[in-house]
């Protein structure tokens, strides 16, 4: 799977594209933790079976959790908009669109991807298949199967495991175990860190915009 270095690298792109002029360090803070939030279902592995990929990977509680930001920020008395503002507006919805695409969206077309639709319904989806132009065939997609678009077919909850470092293996094996924290698995992910990192570095040494009507505008 993906390891958190890649998520975080991938959400660090994100938030330099979309914070605009309210990117600070509170608000990459603020945005990597909302990205990691769904790793913290690893520990409940412990107790409840396939709780990886399950209790925080759903697009079910991000949907809560965006309607519940839409909901507030458009009332006039916005908790959110009162206590901090325009700011505290935009950091939220583009930590929410970080959880979302920079971690979600990146485990669901991996291994067993993600219970995409859990506690409302409890089945592992995947996204893979291929889209491609063929001389012959035309356009060809194999992500979605339109013969059916059910559900069916994925493996359930108490189905599925996920190795993780807290409970790297379902089996109850009385030898050592061994318990891997990835950074990188395969060259893309490595890339994927690197370009977040020098993007957050390059920020730092990016002047202010020119204020208008000021000299450097005019020339």
């Amino acid at each position: 799977m993906p390891a958190s270095t890649v998520h975080v690298g991938f959400g660090l792109l994100l938030a330099a594209g979309l914070l605009g002029k309210y990117y600070d360090r509170t608000a990459l803070l603020v945005v990597v933790a909302a990205l990691l939030l769904p790793e913290a279902d690893a520990l409940a592995g412990w107790v409840m079976a396939g709780a990886h990929r399950t209790l925080f990977h759903n697009y079910v509680f991000t949907a809560v959790l965006a309607a519940a930001l839409w909901w507030d920020t458009r009332r006039e008395t916005s908790w959110l908009r009162g206590r901090f503002g325009t700011y505290g507006v935009r950091v939220a919805w583009v930590a929410v669109f970080a959880h979302t695409f920079a971690h979600l969206a990146l485990d669901w077309a991996h291994l067993d991807g993600i219970n995409a639709l859990w506690p409302l319904h409890d089945e592992f989806f995947r996204l893979e298949g291929e889209l491609y132009v063929s001389s012959e065939a035309g356009l060809v997609q194999t992500f979605v199967d339109l013969e059916d678009v059910g559900f069916g077919g994925g493996a359930s909850r108490a189905e599925t495991h996920v190795a993780t470092p807290a409970d790297p293996t379902p089996d109850s094996d009385p030898g050592p175990v061994d318990r891997r924290v990835p950074i990188a698995v395969g060259g893309w992910q490595l890339y994927l860190v690197a370009v977040g990192l020098f993007v957050v570095v390059a920020k730092r040494f990016q002047s202010e915009p020119p204020r208008a009507g000021s000299r450097r505008e005019r020339y």
